[in-house]
């Protein structure tokens, strides 16, 4: 019974419902950002903790989660924890199908009702791109590279039309197969922990800009 109940957890609302609920609200000139996102984000508080300990950010990222299943979670995982910045890093689960056959519109569409969630509740919003991947370890034979770069390029074009920031982890972390650098990665797919130092510097001067 347990199995059943949860697996009919879809979104995986109950992964942080007990830090959520345990979270003091933000005090007063706090600037709170919830980083949320998949499995890139979930690993990043355990491949460099550093990068999280001293600053008001939290980690919500989700292993395996694509962007239909995030934006179930968006109000009991971001909204209601009232930060001031959300950071979503999403998308290369959905070109993997993780929950089925999607299209580029539809992902677009998710993170653009993100957007829109978090503009209503005075959230800014901070999009990033998709990393490279050639190939999805769990997934094989998917031919990602071209999907990502063009995904991509459809955030940031909304991005741009929306005035939202953008955080552009792809150009500095793809190989010339528009892959993700061996030396950022062990798998192809998740960065390492000099990906995520890779990574780090072009996210902070994005939130420094907010």
């Amino acid at each position: 019974m347990a199995g059943k109940a949860k697996a009919q957890d879809w979104a995986y609302l109950n992964k942080y419902k007990n830090e959520n609920a345990n979270l003091n609200p933000p005090t007063s000139g706090e600037k709170r950002i919830v980083f949320f996102g998949d499995s890139i984000t979930e690993g990043w508080k355990t491949i460099d903790p550093d990068f999280f300990i001293g600053k008001s950010y939290i980690n919500r990222g989700i292993n395996g989660q694509t962007t239909s299943q995030m934006l179930i979670r968006f109000r009991p995982d971001v909204i209601e924890l009232k930060p001031k910045i959300v950071v979503i890093l999403a998308g290369g689960n959905d070109i993997a199908e993780n929950t089925g056959p999607t299209t580029p519109e539809t992902i677009l569409g998710n993170l653009i009702s993100m957007c829109e969630l978090a503009k209503a509740n005075n959230i800014k919003v901070i999009l990033c791109s998709i990393l490279p991947a050639n190939d999805f370890p769990w997934k094989r034979g998917m031919e990602p590279a071209h999907k990502i770069e063009s995904m991509n390029e459809m955030i940031l074009k909304y991005a741009k039309a929306n005035n939202i920031p953008f955080a552009d982890y792809y150009s500095a972390m793809a190989d010339e197969r528009k892959g993700l650098k061996s030396i950022h990665s062990e798998d192809g797919v998740h960065p390492n922990k000099e990906g995520y130092l890779v990574m780090e510097p072009i996210i902070e001067t994005v939130i420094d800009y907010l």
